[in-house]
């Protein structure tokens, strides 16, 4: 009883300790950091084993953060950052689902049949079951598995559920988007419904209007607090923030009363709270002992929305785009296994290559044949080596809105320029169909009190273009479009995709189900396609065959 007091007491003062310095080895009351457990390491685990700490952020612009020169305050993160390994050549994808499978699984999109949009909350889709996880194979090897946060890959068959790919427990949201306090969410007049989890069920007992981004950091902090950190764990924090709706507690606002655009300063003040998280996330590290043999990384999930304050800067585009700004990211790793501390590594790393980097760190094998696309980069980020990767499939989508003027003749036979897609080789960043919104958005963009678009830089295409090639490394910003003056680089990318292509798998984006509504599961967003259904099909697909046999039986008789 009096060890459950204060163990209790311990995480208290860890979780009101506030927004305080770790620069020293001490905690935040003052508690010098260890083995609280003392327990002898788990079966099958070994002591060289780091932890992972695997930190997403939703909608993060590539501008917001303070190293990349943000009038939005973020110590933590430059301080992480700058003890750590800058990523500055580093891509997810555009969008959620997608940046969220390829961690999970080391595959590019086309490879999981995701290459199209996120994953609704009324379609009856997720991850293929048949791509092993991170947390998968991580747990081979002895690791606890922990995910808090943002899921978005799916959850219509209980077998789609975090703690059924890999996760010995989880606590957030499955969907896309919800409210920060209630966690409710509307995707249509009259479908709305509850998203809090714990593990399999609704997360009723939580519901007590915390703030999704503390609320989160406190489960992390109670994690950390209960498990042996002689023993090694995962634990993959998908924070909500800064995805819209823009909400944040109030004394968050105390230093951006002076930005007028509302959306921009409501932001603001979501970043300085997820800032704050992970300063209290890295306390709580070092208080447990965990810190010294740990990984801590830390990336968005794709670029940010400038009509919900988020600022990609000066990178052109934004989230749910091919260009720079909708996937060029922030990332960084902080770890003292680090070789090049306090380096800036500007090789070509990808979200896809956290798969095998991870696995490799833990000391876990990854099958033959399994198919990845992702690269082990950790001798790139921690030793200053030369990026084993050269080229990246940004994405290849059949069934986006189609170019109008794109065809096969502007593909030199080669590739239909119709077709949305985005490929990277080495230097070289070609485009083709329709890669969405493509303006510049400068920080005086956000200087009125409304939506402003009148700063913005924007060119206008001659009409029927369908084909953008760009020097990246010479052109980070892509104002200078090379198209018509290398026509060879355009025809060896063109046939890159076309290999990449013929990879691919089909796309799985079903239409909604009406059996989705929360209505009909109690209110909560949740699994609604059940095993017994699937038994009643397969048992009349069987009778119909029993059937037709006995028919064919009496015709030949």
């Amino acid at each position: 009883m009096v060890a459950a007091v204060l163990a209790g007491l311990s995480l208290l003062s860890l979780l009101t300790c506030g927004y305080l310095a770790w620069g020293s080895r001490r905690g935040c009351a003052g508690e010098a950091p260890g083995n609280v457990l003392g327990e002898e390491p788990a079966a099958g685990a070994s002591r060289s084993q780091p932890h992972i700490i695997f930190i997403l952020a939703d909608d993060q612009g590539f501008r917001d953060v303070g190293y990349h020169g943000s009038e939005i305050r973020t110590p933590t993160l430059d301080k992480l950052a700058a003890e750590g390994v800058k990523l500055e050549n580093y891509y997810v994808q555009p969008m959620c689902t997608p940046s969220r499978s390829q961690l999970i699984t080391g595959k590019y999109q086309i490879h999981t049949g995701l290459q199209h949009s996120i994953i609704r909350p009324t379609q009856p889709n997720c991850l293929p079951l048949d791509n092993v996880t991170l947390p998968q194979k991580l747990k081979e090897v002895g690791y606890s598995t922990h995910m808090v946060g943002k899921w978005h890959l799916g959850f219509y068959r209980r077998e789609c559920m975090p703690t059924q790919r890999g996760f010995d427990s989880f606590f957030g949201s499955l969907l896309g988007s919800g409210d920060y306090y209630t966690h409710f969410k509307c995707d249509s007049p009259g479908i709305c419904g509850y998203d809090l989890y714990e593990n399999n069920n609704a997360a009723w007992d939580h519901d007590n209007g915390i703030y999704s981004t503390q609320m989160y950091t406190q489960k992390v902090q109670q994690i950390l607090a209960s498990h042996n950190p002689r023993k090694p764990i995962f634990l993959y924090i998908a924070y909500q923030a800064v995805h819209s709706p823009l909400q944040a507690p109030g004394r968050y606002f105390e230093h951006y009363r002076s930005i007028n655009n509302i959306n921009r300063r409501r932001y603001a003040a979501m970043l300085a709270c997820l800032d704050e998280a992970i300063n209290n996330v890295t306390l709580t590290l070092r208080k447990y002992g965990y810190y010294e043999n740990s990984i801590i990384i830390y990336s968005s999930d794709n670029g940010g929305q400038p009509m919900a304050g988020g600022s990609n800067w000066p990178l052109r585009g934004s989230k749910g785009t091919y260009w720079e700004g909708g996937i060029r990211a922030v990332g960084f790793v902080h770890s003292p296994l680090l070789k090049n501390k306090g380096s800036v590594c500007k090789e070509l790393v990808h979200i896809t290559d956290w798969f095998p980097t991870l696995i490799t760190l833990a000391e876990g094998q990854i099958d033959e044949d399994i198919q990845l696309d992702g690269y082990d980069v950790w001798e790139t980020i921690s030793e200053g080596r030369r990026s084993p990767r050269v080229d990246i499939l940004h994405n290849i989508d059949p069934i986006y809105t189609k170019a109008k003027n794109g065809s096969w003749a502007a593909g030199y036979g080669i590739w239909n320029t119709a077709i949305q897609s985005a490929i990277r080789v080495n230097h070289w960043k070609l485009l083709t169909g329709n890669p969405g919104y493509s303006d510049w958005v400068p920080p005086q963009a956000f200087s009125n009190a409304g939506p402003n678009r009148w700063h913005n830089e924007r060119i206008s295409w001659s009409a029927g273009k369908t084909v953008w090639l760009f020097n990246i490394t010479a052109d980070p910003y892509e104002r200078v479009d090379l198209s018509a003056r290398h026509p060879e680089v355009v025809k060896q990318l063109l046939r890159r995709l076309s290999q990449f292509n013929k990879t691919a798998v089909p796309v799985r984006y079903p239409p909604k189900d009406p059996r989705s509504n929360p209505k009909l599961n109690g209110g909560v967003w949740g699994p609604w396609f059940k095993d017994d259904e699937k038994k009643k099909k397969s048992d009349k697909s069987k009778g119909a065959n029993k059937q037709k046999k006995s028919k064919n039986k009496k015709k030949a008789n």
